[in-house]
């Protein structure tokens, strides 16, 4: 037998790695759709090495990340820090999302600011996999690519992936 590694891809697809948001996709500075939901989905796909044991590691530690980042976006409102079209301020208990001469106030409570340009499902991908790229946990297991998917309906997916080089 050779003594390269054997590497292997685990896709990871639970039910409890969603997250129910309100959003709005801002188009161009002018253009904006309404504010709605959706039951956004989340997956996982990563590439590590077999260990001799036929395992590539606990992946438990990927779906109890998973879960915890859904649950901190499930029931919130996602606006985006990092928009060139919207502005956001604080007004008393209120945080203001300003667009083309709107004012739409939110409370602290219902909202959540992610340092993303647009809350698209390519952007909700990107953010993810940069989180989960930065905890301690996932350097120690060898993995060499990662695709987090993000779905806000069947058939509307954003895919961002991270190979190591």
């Amino acid at each position: 037998m050779s003594d390269r590694k054997r590497y292997s891809r685990i896709e990871i697809r639970k039910q409890a790695h969603s997250f129910s948001a309100a959003h709005f996709t801002i188009f161009n500075k002018t253009e904006r759709e309404n504010l709605h939901g959706h039951n956004f989905q989340v997956e996982c796909e990563l590439t590590a090495p077999v260990g001799d044991d036929g395992l590539m590691f606990d992946y438990g530690i990927i779906k109890t990340a998973l879960r915890d980042l859904c649950d901190d976006l499930d029931e919130q409102t996602i606006l985006p820090e990092k928009s060139p079209y919207l502005g956001l301020e604080k007004d008393g208990v209120y945080t203001v999302a300003l667009f083309n001469n709107e004012r739409i106030p939110f409370l602290a409570r219902d909202l959540t600011i992610l340092p993303i340009a647009n809350t698209t499902v390519e952007e909700l991908s990107n953010y993810l996999l940069g989180i989960l790229l930065e905890l301690p946990d996932f350097h120690r297991r060898g993995i060499v690519e990662m695709t987090v998917k993000v779905s806000s309906s069947p058939g509307q997916t954003g895919c961002s992936q991270w190979r190591q080089e």
